[in-house]
């Protein structure tokens, strides 16, 4: 039994990442891959797991704490993982013992972040001392997988994988169907999970970094890139008493890509109204029924319906019938998606994010409203995967649970459309003989003048709107 040291694997193009949970302490006994901590970085959450089995005997972070790649995480006394030996064999100027990448076991969000580098030290290594099981991550005449493509689904219908790749997958949210396999057979491995969730990572950190360069030195920098005169400077406490607080990360990021796509989509919103009278007598029988069958003793827990739900599913419908809503600019060529999955902004303590529900087109209300739960509550808990956020066709922004009547929702790039809808409220409509209360909703359609007209907009909307005041219309 010896003393290792267990510090920061590499988890992406991440810096002064938050402690957020300590999972561990002195004198706990851990296992090889079991999480020590729980650290926050951009729009989710990650648990860094121990490269040594053994017992802490010191931990050297707290709450609270700013960490990066290789700062000592915790001193254990007992036996370190094989990769974390080889790591430190192969670079005499590193520690004896280093925290080895996320292994396969690994919590799932850590692996996404550290997946990156998992043939970093194994390459560095002797070749006599590379494990076989390695060689598919540095085998050079296996590419890497295509970012996250949705539309790939249906090339495959029963991937080759054993049962703990397919769990492997379930928890970090990868579609195996979209996974390459380097197997016999084209089985799928571990690393071949792992290597797709890396080239998932790759591409959102690429596209985030890109994103935050060019609109934050427009705004910060004095706004020369857009010929703008430059960001005004006031001493604020000249006037009175202030406080300063850093956005946080999910509010830098997000401002970013807003604001690039205000800048660069020609955007136009229209503004509608729709009658959901017969919709929310439907939806609040529906829940009732829902709360008598789980109070019957059948087990299933009720599943509560709401508005955003029956929303997503009409937007489909209205999506298939206008598909020029549902596609993507690619320089002169538009993309038509022939798959529905509908992203829906998500309020988070922290800031907001756009979780997907995919294949919508091929669920029903009650598991659509399943899904949002399950969704809303990972968002809020942080710890939302690049797969839940990814490959969104269109999106929906509700504001039904705070009020307000109309708004100018910004676009969702690459999405050419998306919908904001109010809090719904009774007004009088004439039904041709006289006033009778109605239960109206706000709908707002905010679409991209280089792919929509207007005509197509107001049929979108009119036609959304029918739906939703007779939803048998869905069945059509």
């Amino acid at each position: 039994m010896a003393l290792i040291e267990v510090r920061v694997p590499d988890i992406g193009d991440f810096s002064d990442v938050a402690v957020i949970e300590l999972l561990v302490k002195p004198g706990d006994t851990v296992a090889l891959d079991q999480s020590l901590v729980t650290v926050e970085s951009d729009k989710a959450s990650m648990e860094i797991p121990s490269a040594a089995a053994g017992v802490i005997q010191q931990l050297k972070v707290k709450l609270g704490d700013k960490i990066n790649i290789g700062d000592l995480l915790a001193i254990v006394e007992g036996v370190a993982s094989a990769g974390a030996a080889a790591a430190g064999a192969a670079s005499p100027a590193t520690p004896a013992v280093v925290a080895a990448p996320a292994p396969v076991s690994a919590a799932p969000a850590a692996l996404v972040a550290a997946s990156a580098s998992v043939s970093a030290p194994v390459a560095a290594a002797p070749a006599a001392s590379v494990p076989a099981a390695a060689a598919p991550i540095n085998n050079p005449s296996i590419h890497n997988p295509p970012a996250h493509n949705p539309s790939a689904t249906a090339a495959r219908v029963l991937p080759h994988a054993s049962p703990s790749v397919r769990k492997l997958a379930r928890e970090l949210g990868v579609p195996l169907a979209e996974v390459q396999g380097s197997g016999t057979k084209g089985r799928i491995t571990q690393a071949d999970v792992q290597r797709f969730t890396q080239s998932v990572m790759a591409g959102a950190i690429q596209t985030l970094a890109q994103a935050a360069k060019a609109p934050a030195a427009a705004v910060g920098g004095g706004g020369s890139e857009l010929g703008l005169i430059p960001w005004p400077k006031v001493d604020f406490a000249k006037f009175g008493p202030i406080e300063r607080k850093e956005l946080g990360r999910i509010k830098k990021i997000s401002g970013a890509n807003l604001l690039r796509n205000a800048v660069m989509i020609p955007a136009v919103t229209n503004h509608d109204d729709a009658d959901i009278t017969d919709l929310e007598a439907f939806r609040v029988a529906t829940n009732l029924d829902n709360e008598k069958s789980a109070k019957s003793g059948n087990g299933a827990a009720a599943v509560k319906v709401t508005m955003l739900a029956f929303l997503i599913k009409a937007s489909v419908a209205a999506l298939k019938k206008f598909p020029e809503f549902n596609g993507s600019l690619d320089g002169d060529a538009l993309i038509y998606k022939n798959y529905w999955h509908i992203g829906f902004a998500a309020d988070t303590p922290n800031g907001l994010v756009v979780p997907v529900i995919k294949d919508a087109d091929k669920k029903g209300v009650l598991q659509i409203s399943q899904e949002m739960a399950e969704l809303a509550k990972k968002a809020r808990d942080g710890k939302l995967g690049p797969a839940d956020m990814s490959g969104a066709t269109f999106t929906i922004s509700s504001l039904g649970g705070i009020g307000g009547r109309y708004f100018t929702p910004i676009i969702n790039a690459p999405e050419v459309a998306i919908l904001g809808v109010c809090k719904s409220q009774m007004e009088p409509v004439w039904d041709g003989k006289q006033f009778v209360p109605r239960l109206m909703l706000p709908l707002s359609l905010t679409w991209d003048h280089r792919v929509i007209d207007g005509a197509a907009a107001a049929r979108f909307n009119a036609y959304l709107g029918q739906i939703l005041s007779d939803f048998r219309r869905v069945l059509l």
